[in-house]
């Protein structure tokens, strides 16, 4: 295997990881929401966080199944734009660990 090969392991099983983390808390703040208004809730700031770190899957579907911050656009574009990179960053990865492109 190359170390491109495991690079693209690598940052796929991080992608994953912090898209689980950033759905279960999309889903955990919407329940909180519901439950108890706006009380103690999961700042915006570290939902994003999670959608900007890895978790741009995660916070996409966390917004649809758990029509959770749909009305806020800086969220949209937050998730759209980071998706678009990290979803940008793995098909370089994947290329260069295929051998389309050589670095």
């Amino acid at each position: 295997m190359t170390y491109h090969q495991y690079l693209l392991i690598g940052y796929s099983a991080y992608l994953v990881v912090m898209s689980l983390i950033t759905l279960a808390m999309y889903f955990k703040d919407k329940k909180m929401a519901v439950k108890n208004g706006n009380e103690v809730r999961i700042k915006e700031r570290t939902l994003l966080g999670l959608v900007c770190f890895g978790g741009a899957i995660g916070g996409f579907f966390g917004r649809i199944l758990a029509h959770h911050k749909t009305n806020k656009g800086y969220f949209s574009f937050t998730i759209y734009v980071s998706l678009l990179l990290q979803l940008g960053v793995l098909a370089l990865i994947a290329l260069m660990a295929f051998g389309v492109l050589a670095f």
